[in-house]
């Protein structure tokens, strides 16, 4: 066996894949043989089943209709509200309590079901057949047709009773006698009418059928047919001729053969039947076509996993070769071999790529190595110079405020301004530590806002809002003072009034958000823009939005940064996105890059 897997292993492409080829041929064959077989059996079934699902879908739901439109009727019948303003009706004597009554029972008749989908109209009858209709197609029934319907119910003693549709209506009909139980007399209090549209009903759920050719005829046990009310004499034909309850029958007429499905409903005496050109079963050679594809399709999917089984050690070598070069394009030059350790190559074309492939990423490492470190020291003096330069603009500032403030006088004022000067200058010449603590950050945001507050006494409004579960996010040094420095600026110092400045920080999803916000004049969405696309230039120094954000770009990656909001005389926001896992080890070796 090892023998034969070495052999394999060392012949030629060409040769592995003719084996292949080979073995594919043979499977097709057999399978072609067994789908032709399959294909045949399944279309001798086809004829026989596909009417008949058909057929018990749509009587089982014209059924289901029907019963509806019996429910309706005894509802009707044995509604209290009905049963109460017939009785009334029976022994008013005054017209106007007649017109009253009248009216309520029409409505009441709307509340139970007149306007329902296939009801045509509720044809309400008192003892002295006074009509009372409602519904969506109310008519008059003439007095022939009336009088039947009037003994007919009788004779059914509150039973329903289904009628047919007439000269002058359309309409099917379900009815039953009002007999009062309330008072358990059980007298006669008139005779409901429940007018449905049986076409609709029937058309609703046969609509599938006219797609295929077929057409749907239902026939009571007299074989009278009952739907569609238009017949033709192949109709009346294929009524006449079948043969039995339940089943199917071909039938010839002048010619033309006919395929005719039969079923008796469950519900009432009536029949129901599909029937169908003969010629256009022969539909079903295109499903036996359809199945056979499929099948094929199918097999080819199995013969094409095997096969990928069966070549591997032609496409093996090469496939893993291809992942180290995706990886090596992804990045991962170091790992690039790592699931690769125990592949035993062979001696073909493949393994002499992978051997060569192998020489030149050593190279490559070595050279990437080397162009790292080189990297790594630049990006850090980078770093450095950016964040130095914080330093000397606030110093500035500072001095120029503790200098207003000894104008003024005061040397309380003055000692608490040097105190908070001195815990500023100590934080800011040291450059050891790159990210500190939000708690820090604040702490530093409030000596600078003592300062301040000095100067501007009541014009000048801080608020801080930070949960306590964000304190220790870590955030780079000096990079919320800048934003309240501005909103000092270019808030406070552009207005006349109050400028309250706040500070929030939230999570949002894997970002944590600092918010610093004033109510100041704002800015125009132009230069809300260009600030977005780093295409302004800061006033004075230099120093501001653009230099913080350059910062958290590189101590956490580009998707971390700043954004502005601004609208004019609405305020300034500015957030400080960075990641959400700020005090843990990713953003402390962010600050060792």
């Amino acid at each position: 066996m090892k023998k034969m897997k070495m052999f394999y292993s060392n012949l030629r492409i060409k040769y592995k894949m003719f084996l292949l080829i080979s073995l594919i041929l043979l499977l097709f064959s057999i399978g072609g043989l067994s789908i032709l077989q399959y294909a045949f059996h399944v279309y001798n079934e086809e004829i026989h089943q596909q009417s008949a699902q058909s057929l018990r879908v749509s009587s089982t739901s014209i059924e289901n209709e029907l019963e509806k439109m019996e429910r309706l009727s005894y509802q009707v019948s044995t509604d209290q509200y009905i049963q109460s303003y017939l009785y009334s009706m029976k022994k008013s004597e005054n017209d106007y309590e007649s017109y009253i009554i009248s009216d309520e029972l029409r409505s009441r008749l709307l509340e139970i079901g007149a306007l329902n989908k296939y009801v045509d109209s509720l044809q309400l009858y008192d003892v002295h057949d006074k009509d009372y209709g409602a519904g969506n197609r109310v008519i008059t029934i003439e007095d022939k047709r009336l009088a039947m319907l009037k003994q007919q119910t009788n004779e059914a003693q509150g039973g329903v009773e289904w009628f047919f549709p007439g000269e002058t209506d359309d309409s099917f009909i379900a009815a039953r006698e009002i007999r009062s139980y309330l008072n358990l007399t059980f007298e006669r209090l008139g005779m409901i009418a429940v007018r449905f549209n049986m076409d609709e009903i029937i058309s609703s759920f046969s609509s599938s059928l006219n797609d295929k050719g077929a057409k749907l005829l239902v026939f009571n046990s007299d074989k009278e047919i009952i739907y569609p009310q238009e017949t033709t004499a192949v109709d009346q034909y294929m009524v006449d001729n079948i043969e039995g309850r339940d089943g199917y029958n071909l039938l010839d007429y002048k010619g033309d053969s006919f395929f005719a499905t039969f079923t008796p409903a469950a519900y009432s005496n009536w029949t129901y039947m599909i029937v169908s050109p003969y010629s256009n079963l022969f539909e079903a050679v295109s499903s036996v076509r359809k199945a056979v594809l499929t099948t094929y399709a199918l097999l080819f999917i199995l013969l094409m996993i095997a096969g990928m089984q069966f070549i591997g050690g032609v496409t093996g070598p090469i496939e893993s070769l291809n992942r180290k070069m995706k990886r090596v394009q992804t990045g991962e030059i170091n790992q690039y071999y790592s699931e690769e350790n125990d592949l035993r190559l062979s001696n073909d074309e493949a393994g002499h790529m992978h051997e060569n492939f192998h020489k030149m990423m050593n190279q490559i490492n070595y050279l990437i190595e080397e162009n790292y470190k080189k990297q790594i020291v630049i990006k850090d003096s980078e770093y450095k110079t950016l964040q130095a330069q914080i330093n000397p603009h606030f110093l500035y500032n500072t001095l120029e405020s503790i200098n207003w403030a000894a104008k003024m006088g005061g040397n309380k004022e003055i000692s608490k301004m040097a105190e908070s000067l001195g815990y500023i200058l100590r934080s800011s010449l040291d450059t050891n530590n790159s990210l500190i603590t939000l708690k820090e950050e604040l702490k530093i945001i409030n000596h600078y806002i003592t300062i301040q507050s000095y100067r501007f006494e009541e014009r000048l409004a801080f608020r801080e809002t930070v949960p306590d579960s964000l304190l220790l996010c870590r955030v780079p040094r000096f990079s919320l003072q800048p934003l309240v420095e501005n909103a000092i600026r270019y808030g406070l110092q552009q207005m006349v009034g109050t400028c309250t400045i706040t500070i929030e920080a939230k999570t949002v999803g894997q970002y944590v958000v600092i918010s610093v916000e004033d109510n100041g004049p704002g800015m125009e969405g132009e230069l809300v823009e260009k600030i977005a696309s780093g295409h302004y230039e800061s006033q004075g120094t230099g120093i501001g939005l653009k230099n913080i954000d350059e910062r958290l770009k590189i101590l956490f990656g580009p998707p971390y940064g700043v954004e502005v909001q601004s609208e004019k005389n609405r305020g300034t926001k500015v957030d400080i996105v960075i990641p959400n896992e700020g005090g843990t080890d990713y953003v402390q070796s962010a600050a060792g890059r």
